[in-house]
């Protein structure tokens, strides 16, 4: 059965408001990811290329609070956007299943489709018709 993760969405104060929860947790950073070291990193204005691109700390046994900075070209930060639920799927079949279901009567973003994602990973997100953003993914074993 998939994992779900609160996901959050900041405008360039991720890293601020993930070092105040590392410290509320205690936690470490499981990922730490900047725009900078993604493929096509040269497509980002110089002003958002040392933001987050993805940043995961584990809270309580079995969750993960993850999150980013938003590029401004997204537009995801109108209220009720600014959040999502990630599903983490233990295999490919349950990802793809989860993501249709989810995505019947919604719609599908289009700049992240379900498929295979740089990172090693099966994902993609979506807006259900009830206007929850999800992030369905299913990291593929490493070799």
């Amino acid at each position: 059965m998939a994992t779900a993760n609160p996901t959050l969405t900041f405008n360039g104060i991720a890293e601020e408001a993930f070092t105040f929860y590392q410290s509320v947790f205690g936690c470490e950073f499981t990922s730490l990811m900047r725009y900078s070291s993604i493929p096509g990193a040269e497509k980002w204005p110089p002003s958002e290329a040392n933001r987050i691109a993805h940043i995961a700390l584990p809270i309580g046994k079995s969750n993960v609070l993850m999150g980013g900075d938003a590029p401004s070209s997204f537009g995801l930060l109108e209220q009720g956007k600014n959040f999502a639920i990630e599903l983490e799927c233990e295999s490919k079949e349950e990802a793809s299943k989860l993501y249709y279901a989810l995505a019947k009567g919604g719609e599908e973003d289009p700049m992240m489709p379900l498929g295979d994602a740089f990172w090693g990973a099966y994902y993609g997100q979506l807006t259900d018709k009830f206007g929850i953003r999800w992030m369905v993914n299913y990291t593929y074993p490493k070799k």
